[in-house]
């Protein structure tokens, strides 16, 4: 008896063994466990932990589930909050040969402060941007994945270097060729010298070919004309102010007669903005997809550049003698400007804070970019676009739709769904790792504890350390 129930209890024991031997766990790269995780789609959060391998999420589970994975390493993120990596939707990589070497040591600031990925619009440096682009991809530089529009389209003698220029219909296709060839993400326009007539058949070129398009907008071309040529984003508030106010049509008349400039246009065009105008505006960039870079925070910093001083910001050692240099034309401007100008100016400032919040209540799809680069006096890459966040909710936006402009809209701009803009599984494992709740206040978007870019992990140590090897003599 006793031998029949020593062989029973074996059977059982060999049993157990045998189906715990069966079941294999999965090796993974990297578990991150008990993370309070973000969805921007819903403005939920739920505790989760993900698995990651081979640089995307393999898998988000309960923290209670069974758990088939093994991984080679942990990061315990309880009280830490999730978000894809930040996506700053405009910035420039731009100024020259001299500042290749600043520009490149701009990306190390990105990935610093937990932008992983940027929107390079436009610029004189494509050479080296395209260089680093695959580097980057490769893992063999450390910076944001980088989404470029190569160089601007423009009319003659552009303001911009490097822009590509349309004088003549037949430039049109030339100029697309060229940048299909360099295998651009987007195409970007320009307004200083392209007449409006063009650049509404330079849209309608891009549309045929199946580029994605953003940009200025000449002032001798209507807002209703350009959104209906098949403008995919509008870069800055000045052109969607147009299109908000009744007598457009009136400006644009002396526009193209030369009784009016762009800026002389601007307090007429507050005066003439209606409410019906309007909505009638933001109805139909909501209809046709259109989505609208505000670049707040930029806008304020250069309408106060005549009042605030700004010799003893911190960002300065990062940014080189080069590129503060190329500070000076803004801030030069803005002290020789009248007091009238001033007073536009910031009048102006406000207005578009007002505007931005209109748009976001309107639910059109708004990108947060920073404007920074060279020539863009004081806006820093990587905290610039934090500020650009935080400068939304100063406007009344609130900070899950703020949180949405950067990556959630960014990647459905550049139709890049299937692979960012959410934490799920299969896409890229670009994450920062936040100590605080974005959700209740925006200033936790600073408030970094790590970064993962792909299948590289920087803890905050390492974030610190890129930092301070990023200080430029």
């Amino acid at each position: 008896m006793k031998n029949s129930l020593k062989a029973a209890k074996l059977l059982v024991f060999l049993l157990v063994f045998s189906a715990c031997q069966d079941k294999k766990t999965e090796p993974v790269d990297l578990a991150i466990l008990n993370a309070h995780v973000i969805d921007l789609e819903s403005g939920k959060t739920t505790i989760k932990n993900i698995y990651i391998t081979n640089g995307e999420i393999k898998a988000l589970l309960e923290t209670n589930a069974e758990n088939p994975y093994k991984a080679d390493s942990l990061i315990d993120a309880t009280g830490k909050y999730v978000l894809p990596g930040f996506w700053d939707n405009h910035i420039h990589l731009r100024g020259g040969d001299s500042l290749i070497a600043n520009n490149k040591n701009f990306l190390k600031l990105f990935i610093a402060n937990g932008v992983t990925t940027v929107r390079d619009a436009g610029g004189d440096l494509t050479s080296s941007v395209m260089e680093w682009k695959g580097q980057i991809a490769n893992e063999d530089l450390v910076g944001p994945t980088i989404f470029t529009a190569g160089p601007k389209i423009d009319g003659p003698n552009s303001m911009w270097a490097g822009s590509l220029v349309v004088d003549k219909e037949e430039d049109i296709p030339v100029a697309l060729d060229s940048l299909q060839a360099l295998n651009v993400d987007f195409v970007k326009l320009y307004d200083s010298q392209f007449s409006g007539e063009l650049y509404l058949k330079t849209i309608k070129e891009t549309e045929k070919r199946g580029l994605i398009v953003s940009g200025h907008m000449p002032f001798s071309a209507t807002f209703n004309e350009t959104v209906d040529a098949g403008m995919d984003a509008i870069e800055h508030l000045y052109y969607v102010l147009k299109g908000c106010a009744a007598n457009e049509k009136e400006i644009t008349e002396k526009v193209k007669s030369g009784e009016m400039g762009f800026w002389g246009a601007m307090p007429s065009l507050m005066e003439g903005y209606t409410d019906s105008t309007a909505q009638a505006t933001f109805q139909k960039l909501k209809q046709k997809g259109v989505f609208v870079v505000p670049t707040l925070y930029i806008g304020n910093t250069l309408s106060y550049v005549d009042e605030v001083d700004h010799t003893n910001d911190p960002y300065l050692k990062y940014m080189g003698a080069g590129i503060i240099k190329t500070y000076e034309g803004r801030v030069q401007s803005a002290m020789r400007a009248s007091e009238e100008a001033r007073k536009n100016r910031k009048e102006l400032d406000t207005f578009f804070g007002q505007l931005a919040k209109f748009l976001n209540t309107a639910e059109v799809g708004l990108l947060a970019g920073s404007d920074c680069g060279a020539f863009n006096s004081y806006i820093y890459p990587g905290v610039s676009l934090h500020k650009e966040l935080a400068a939304m909710v100063a406007k009344g936006i609130s900070p899950l739709d703020a949180l949405r402009t950067s990556a959630y809209n960014g990647a459905a701009f550049l139709h890049k769904t299937d692979a960012y803009g959410t934490i799920s599984e299969g896409k890229v494992s670009d994450l920062v790792l936040l100590d605080g709740n974005p959700l209740e206040n925006i200033e936790q978007t600073q408030n970094i504890y790590a970064v993962l870019k792909g299948t590289q992990v920087f803890s905050k140590e390492q974030l610190e350390d890129l930092s301070d090897s990023a200080v430029m003599d």
